[in-house]
């Protein structure tokens, strides 16, 4: 990917960077493998994409030899370093080939693969016209900035390399300090959350109502537009049989059937296909399909996980009584728990249900404490920079001693970091529209999106993590010389990068006080997963449309093979014990927990008592519960008409009113109305 030299100084680091290369290389064909078919991907698609993920991983990797090599004395090497200009080869190759592929290559793969069209022309015409309007946008943004430019520093070739350079910087800033913010707080805090076994498939249950409707509406999405292709597929005459071939390439398309059918609902076959069959009307169609296909994909595999997660956490309550731990038979899809398979049932008891959860716990209280430092340090870079956590602990004493391999693999963590936060953000904020990764089924438009945007955050952040920072080191640094410059170059770079980075605050606090909830409460719209957590901490005693206990419900009935969509192909079934609901009522019913099949009968009366809702009553007492329901009593008691401003009136059986008399009198001896009691 990058030149290794054969200098005989630097030999042993040049054989740890090839070598590291390699080990970034092979882990990024293993996530490609893990989220698309290699062998059914087409090169063109391939290729870019593995650059986009490798170069980002590299950067991360070249930004630490940088610094060694940038504060060498030479007294010898105590680290990995390279010659500098190797350094700036390797700093000009990484930066223009991401620079490349996310504003120009990717952008044009994924609408071509998104078009819709079987011929390569109009795929690469409909990606052109796609793109146009941004890019549009973008160079007149670029011309702007060049007036301005070549007036204040004239018409320079370094000048117009300057603006474009700060120009996707700055873009790329913004948006990693978005994401960033919001990953600093999801990490520890689902690691916090989820070393609670109870809470974690309260959250779950909560969570499953919109999956489950996501997946009914793509199911049914699918089975409208494959009526459509049914519709076109019958029809022999007129301009469909122009595109004969086109059609049945989408009927094959469609495979074989589907194991699960929707049951709930059944397909609109309303839909009608006009009466002159056009090519772009069926380029249409087939995106349409595509989209459906890849949709329903997502939403099974995402089903699939829930459901089998949600058993395997029932299974760890369940042997809280018995302290033995058997997980049901595996379903298709693995689950999301790692099966440890050589422990016997008590060991197994005592890492799912003791041991990773203080893990947990470790890892999340360590991760929070990291975020607070890297915050700490982006509010005080440009104050004291000599006081910043990151440059405490990279470069304590740069002027005495060069960056050593401690100080190396130090700033390879706090990067690495930085970069898993601002990825995290992007899974987790809802703002992409449909796009998702799933695995070995991922959408190839998804899958340039989503690679594009991992190479256009790396950078940004790297240097951002430069300003970390002392001035004077940082200023030594071939990364600084290649970019710094030439971004401070231009009024919009000048200090943009130390001003900027304090609005970390606000994605923080947006996550951490929920304001995403706030904001999905007044518009409708979510913009991050943390809002079902919300709904279960508003709403304990889950009752209402979409509550955790109708998730209970549904993951129930899938797990029991009775539910929305066949589960055929999960396997062989288990047995599930079934007990009351924890109100008691008879007639309720909870999550049917599995029972491995050497387990003896007389385990289920002890364990279903401890199954869910466990959060609830140990959480508040008698006092505390009482309390709770006088005050619900109250905040559900309508407010009287007459507290509210208006008159006192009578009763109708006490008014004079003619409408009234006969209604009223009747009780007091008058006439008599038909069908009524009279008393006197």
């Amino acid at each position: 990917m990058f030149p290794v030299s054969v200098s005989p100084i630097s030999v042993g680091s040049n054989v740890f960077f090839a070598f590291a290369l390699f080990l970034i290389s092979a882990l990024v064909l293993l996530l490609l493998r893990r989220f698309l078919t290699l062998r059914a991907t087409p090169a063109y698609l391939s290729v870019p994409i593995f650059l986009a993920l490798a170069l980002p991983a590299s950067v991360v990797l070249l930004v630490p030899i940088d610094l060694a090599s940038s504060s060498r004395d030479g007294s010898g090497p105590k680290a990995i370093w390279l010659p500098e200009r190797m350094v700036l080869v390797c700093w000009r190759i990484a930066y223009w080939l991401i620079f490349v592929l996310t504003w120009v290559i990717l952008p044009l793969l994924g609408e071509y693969v998104d078009s819709g069209y079987r011929e390569p022309k109009g795929r690469l015409m409909y990606s052109l016209r796609s793109n146009a309007k941004y890019q549009l946008i973008v160079l007149g943004c670029a011309l702007v900035g060049l007036v301005y430019v070549s007036i204040s520093n004239g018409f320079e070739f370094r000048s117009i390399k300057g603006l474009i350079m700060a120009l996707a910087y700055v873009w790329g800033l913004v948006l990693a300090i978005y994401l960033m913010g919001h990953g600093l707080v999801s990490i520890p805090r689902n690691l916090l959350r989820n070393s609670n076994v109870s809470g974690r498939l309260r959250r779950l249950q909560a969570h499953a109502p919109m999956v489950h409707d996501r997946l009914m509406d793509s199911v049914n999405e699918l089975a409208n537009l494959n009526s459509q292709v049914s519709q076109l597929q019958r029809r022999k005459t007129g301009t469909a049989r122009d595109f004969q071939e086109w059609i049945e390439e989408l009927r094959e398309g469609h495979g074989q059937s589907d194991v699960r059918v929707p049951i709930l609902e059944s397909p609109d076959t309303s839909a009608t296909i006009p009466s002159v069959i056009t090519e772009r009307y069926l380029a249409d169609l087939t995106r349409r399909l595509q989209r459906a296909r890849h949709m329903k994909a997502r939403f099974v595999d995402e089903w699939d996980r829930l459901v089998q997660l949600s058993a395997d956490l029932q299974a760890i309550i369940n042997s809280t009584a018995s302290k033995k731990l058997e997980f049901a038979p595996a379903a298709r899809r693995s689950s999301c728990i790692p099966r440890v398979k050589f422990l016997n049932p008590y060991m197994r008891y005592q890492l799912y249900s003791n041991v990773i959860p203080s893990v947990r716990l470790a890892f999340g209280a360590f991760f929070a404490v990291a975020s607070v430092c890297i915050v700490w340090s982006e509010m005080i870079k440009s104050l004291a920079p000599h006081l910043s956590a990151v440059s405490l602990t990279v470069v304590p004493n740069w002027k005495d001693s060069p960056v050593g391999f401690g100080g190396q693999l130090t700033a390879s963590a706090w990067l690495l970091y930085m970069c898993s936060a601002a990825l995290v953000g992007v899974s987790d904020v809802k703002v992409w529209g449909n796009r998702a990764l799933v695995r070995r089924n991922t959408y190839g438009e998804s899958a340039c999106w989503y690679a594009g945007l991992v190479a256009r955050l790396t950078v940004p952040i790297a240097y951002n993590f430069l300003t970390f920072l002392p001035k004077d080191f940082r200023r030594s640094t071939t990364f600084y010389e290649f970019l710094g410059k030439l971004i401070n170059l231009t009024p919009l770079g000048k200090g943009f990068d130390f001003i900027f980075p304090i609005f970390i605050l606000l994605p923080i606090c947006a996550t951490l006080f929920n304001l995403y909830g706030r904001i999905k409460n007044i518009f409708g719209c979510g913009l991050a997963e943390d809002d079902d957590i919300h709904d279960v901490e508003n709403n304990p005693a889950g009752y209402g449309m979409g509550g955790w206990r109708e998730g209970r419900d549904l993951i129930e009935r899938e797990l029991n093979g009775f539910g929305s969509l066949a589960v055929s192909s999960r396997g062989s079934r288990s047995t599930w014990a079934s007990d009351r609901d924890d109100e008691g009522s008879p007639g309720s019913s909870r999550l049917r927990v599995p029972v491995a099949e050497g387990s003896q009968p007389a385990q289920r009366s002890v364990v279903a008592p401890t199954i869910v809702g466990g959060e609830e009553d140990d959480d508040e007492n008698f006092f505390q519960s009482f309390a709770h329901r006088v005050k619900n009593t109250f905040d559900t008691t309508n407010t009287p008409r007459w507290f509210q401003g208006e008159p006192f009136r009578l009763p109708r059986w006490m008014s004079g009113d003619n409408n009234t008399t006969e209604e009223g009198s009747a009780l007091f001896g008058g006439r008599a109305v038909p069908g009524r009691l009279r008393l006197g």
